[in-house]
Parts: C-alpha cells; sequence; structure tokens
C-alpha cells in the first residue's frame, strides 16, 4: 500500500470526480448563505435556528447553521462517500446537495438521510442517524479540566473564588505581568510554551462542575466575540463597543448551544426563553461570531488545542516529562 497516495474526489452520489469543483462557484454559493443569515432577525426564527443547532451535534455550530439555511428540516447529513461506506445508502438521483464548510478545504456537498436509499445489503440504520435528537448526554466529563487548559494558550488565567450563590463568575484583563505555560505535546518529552497572562477568570468554586461549565463558557464567549477587545485582530475581532445588552445577548447565546449540545441544563435557557418570548426582533448582533465562538469553545473542551502562533514565538521550554 502507498501511504502516500490519495483517494480520488468523490461526486455527489460516490463517483470518482473528472471535472475539478469550481472554488469561485462554491464560494459565491456560501456568500450567498451568509447573506441569508439577515432572516434570523425575528425572535422566532432565531429560536428555531438556535434550538435545531443545539439538537444538530454532529457538526459544528457554523455548519449546523448552514445546514438549517439550506434545509431547516434536516435530520443527519453526510458526505456521499460516507453514506456509501458507512451506511451502505446511496444519494437519491436528483437529491439536492448542501453545501458546508470543509477542514483543510474550502467545501463539502452532504445530502440528509431523507435524500438517501439503502442498497439491497444495506443494513439498518443507527440510532445516530434515525433518531439524532434523541441522544443527549446530562453530565460533563473532562470538558471542564480541558477547557481551563486550553484556555491557557490565549493568556487567561481560571481560578475559583469563593462567592455567594448568585455570583458565578467574571472575567477582566489581568492586573499584573506574569506567563502562562502552555503544554504543547507530553511525548516523547514534555514541551511547553510560554503565554503572558492577559485574562483573570474567576470562577465561583462552589457551584456544581456543570454549572462551572456553564459559567466558564459564558464567560469565554464574552471573550471570544470580541467584547473585551483583542489581543490579535487574526484570533477574534474587536467588538468592545457594543452595548452591554447586545454582548450579553450573544454570550448567552453562545453558552445556550454549548451547553445545549452537551446535554447540560444552564440559566441560558430561561434567559433567552424569555427575551424571545417578549420582544419580535433580536438584537443587531454578529451570528458569524456566535457561531465561531460556540465551535471554539466546543473544541476548546474535546481535544488539545495547539498554541496560537504568536506564542509558540514567545520564550518556549522543553522539560522532560515526569
Amino acid at each position: 500500500m502507498n501511504l502516500g497516495t490519495q483517494q480520488p474526489a468523490l461526486d455527489l452520489f460516490g463517483n470518482p470526480l473528472t471535472v475539478p469543483i469550481d472554488e469561485d462557484a462554491t464560494r459565491r454559493a456560501l456568500d450567498e448563505l451568509f447573506r441569508l443569515t439577515h432572516q434570523y432577525n425575528s425572535t422566532k426564527a432565531y429560536d428555531e435556528l438556535l434550538k435545531f443547532i443545539r439538537r444538530f451535534r454532529f457538526y459544528a455550530p457554523y455548519n449546523a447553521m448552514l445546514v438549517h439555511i439550506q434545509m431547516p428540516g434536516a435530520r443527519f447529513v453526510a458526505p456521499p462517500h460516507r453514506w456509501l461506506h458507512e451506511y451502505r445508502q446511496r444519494v437519491k438521483p436528483g437529491a439536492h446537495p448542501l453545501v458546508i464548510l470543509q477542514p483543510m478545504g474550502p467545501v463539502m456537498f452532504v445530502f440528509d438521510v431523507s435524500d438517501t436509499e439503502p442498497l439491497p445489503d444495506a443494513p439498518p440504520l443507527p440510532a445516530e442517524v434515525v433518531a439524532p435528537f434523541d441522544v443527549c448526554g446530562g453530565e460533563i466529563g473532562d470538558q471542564l479540566e480541558r477547557t481551563i487548559e486550553n484556555a491557557k494558550r490565549d493568556g487567561i488565567r481560571v481560578r475559583p473564588r469563593t462567592a455567594g450563590s448568585q455570583s458565578a463568575g467574571q472575567i477582566g484583563f489581568a492586573a499584573n505581568n506574569a506567563w502562562l505555560e502552555v503544554v504543547v505535546r507530553l511525548k516523547p518529552k514534555r514541551e511547553v510554551a510560554n503565554v503572558p497572562l492577559r485574562y483573570e477568570l474567576l470562577l465561583n468554586g462552589s457551584l456544581s462542575r456543570e454549572a462551572q461549565y456553564a459559567t466558564l463558557v459564558h464567560e469565554l464567549a464574552h471573550l471570544y466575540c470580541g467584547h473585551l477587545g483583542t489581543p490579535n485582530d487574526k484570533w477574534w475581532p474587536d467588538r468592545s463597543r457594543l452595548s452591554k445588552y447586545t454582548r450579553e445577548f450573544e454570550a448567552e447565546s453562545v453558552c445556550y448551544l454549548v451547553c445545549g449540545r452537551a446535554g447540560i441544563d444552564n440559566p441560558s435557557d430561561k434567559y433567552l426563553a424569555g427575551y424571545l418570548d417578549q420582544n419580535r426582533h433580536v438584537p443587531e448582533i454578529s451570528l458569524e461570531c456566535v457561531m465561531a465562538a460556540s465551535g471554539l469553545i466546543e473544541k476548546m473542551g474535546s481535544e488539545r488545542l495547539k498554541p496560537r502562533k504568536e506564542a509558540s514565538a514567545e520564550k518556549a521550554a522543553t522539560r522532560d516529562g515526569g
């Protein structure tokens, strides 16, 4: 086997492509999708979007939004080759492809389960496909610790504090000059990068782990939506001049999505439900920032993220593991 051989590109029905994808055309399609996000300025439409993304857990929030724009009734989407090889389903002739973003590439075409049909040897579809919205958690695993560790790469130090039940958490600028160690890798030797301390995030240590995680998500949402400005506009935008009302609405939306997709109850449910019931239009928020922040924070709880490029150029050290 030649490990360097790339797999051939496939067309919408799982067959090898003979004509390359027109990247300009797909970018134009994405631009049109982004323009359609304005349809979510009504509270009813925004509520339906958030509920859909919250349930549509098998793709990142941003891609879930793109799927909802194109097909609000979608249940489970996958590219043709995955339908074919994993589920023995083929895409129906004339089915309409949905466009989503692809890691390390421009776009990917996916199809909903309703646009597929089984091959003669197809086994029954698993629960993740036929009833994806029924799968839910309730308790967090190590997302809290992973997120706290990953926050260090942006100069965020998370510390517990003793506070009453009405005080959950707070993020602000660090008052002193210090450095945080960010683990780059553990094997074969422990390698760390030193990142300047920029932010202090205080958590109420008396809360449950789930409540602490919800608070952490909310406070990080303020940062990654740009409410505190930015140390580097390539990381997230500076949106520090937004009204407090808009900032809170965005942070609550991120918390609602991230915690809801993890199956965790959180106060954002009541906050958003109350607002959406009493108002016809949502504030002037950035859906792009809400989705990007949600996706990043969700990722921070599931894997070790690499240091920012600026961080890797800071003082670095290599130490033996132990």
